[in-house]
């Protein structure tokens, strides 16, 4: 097929209706996916895109060829997918997107995994927004919480819980709470979830006859900053026990109420289930879900 590589980006184009966002999934400019397109649709002799200075959309033909065009490219790709396992030979690059405190978690056990399989390049993409695997380009995600209803295929990579800490500093100004009730006159620092605006709950045991008025003193959008809000005295935080390990064990943040707390959390390892799953893809998510906490 001469013209493999202008169907591939105009199969990329058409998913992210971006040739700036095709050209940047495949390494090219946004210009050279723009003539590819062109050749295509000149070869073709219809018109694939509606074109305005500020997006473009697929016309009814180019729906229609997109729909047979991405069949052909998952079947091409699961092709060369099933010849790589037969070498059993795990290469390549696998794209892989996780939440912004993954690296607290993961990195610790590339070192065993990159040794092991040294033809395998990881591009990881840290950011707690949402990721469509199709349109950013990524092999794999890595996200926690409850997974929303799709066709994506999935695996449970680790358990967590949540923990309350604060500094030592902040408890012996303000007192240590008792009850999740004291916590109305405490401040309290808060997640806000960067996709919806959302501020996090905090997830306390059923058994409690009234939920707790929170004092939101600040709030974060970024794990990180609010760990780091908590170790400085700003107030009590709610957050991963992996994000508190290495504070609590430096005796930085300590844990308040923890006995009124529920609601362990999880991790998930997402890949699209059109695509074969790879030589590369599967020895990650094998390593990784091995005791990844």
């Amino acid at each position: 097929m001469d013209n493999l590589a202008e169907i591939a980006a105009f199969v990329r184009a058409a998913e992210t209706l971006s040739f700036v966002a095709a050209g940047r999934a495949t390494g090219v400019s946004a210009s050279a996916i723009g003539k590819q397109i062109a050749r295509l649709e000149a070869t073709l002799g219809v018109r694939l895109f509606q074109r305005s200075t500020r997006r473009v959309n697929l016309t009814e033909a180019g729906q229609i060829y997109y729909e047979r065009c991405r069949r052909v490219l998952d079947e091409l790709a699961d092709a060369r997918a099933m010849l790589s396992q037969v070498s059993q030979t795990p290469r390549g690059i696998l794209r892989v997107g996780l939440p912004v405190t993954a690296y607290r978690f993961l990195m610790p056990r590339l070192p065993a995994f990159a040794e092991k399989y040294p033809d395998i390049e990881l591009d990881l993409d840290f950011d707690d927004r949402i990721a469509d695997l199709i349109k950013g380009g990524l092999d794999l995600v890595i996200r926690s919480g409850v997974l929303p209803d799709s066709t994506l295929m999935s695996r449970r990579a680790g358990e967590f819980r949540f923990v309350l800490c604060a500094s030592s500093g902040y408890l012996a100004q303000r007192g240590t709470p008792q009850t999740p009730n004291d916590l109305e006159t405490h401040a309290c620092i808060r997640f806000r979830f960067p996709t919806s605006g959302k501020l996090q709950s905090w997830a306390f045991v059923s058994a409690l006859a009234d939920e707790p008025k929170l004092r939101t003193s600040l709030t974060c959008n970024n794990m990180e900053a609010l760990l780091s809000a908590a170790t400085h005295g700003l107030g009590i935080a709610y957050m991963p026990d992996f994000l508190a390990r290495d504070a609590l064990a430096a005796g930085k943040l300590q844990v308040v109420l923890d006995a009124y707390l529920e609601n362990p959390g999880q991790f998930w390892m997402l890949w699209p289930s059109s695509r074969h799953l790879s030589p590369k893809l599967r020895v990650f998510v094998d390593a990784m879900c091995d005791r990844m906490l």
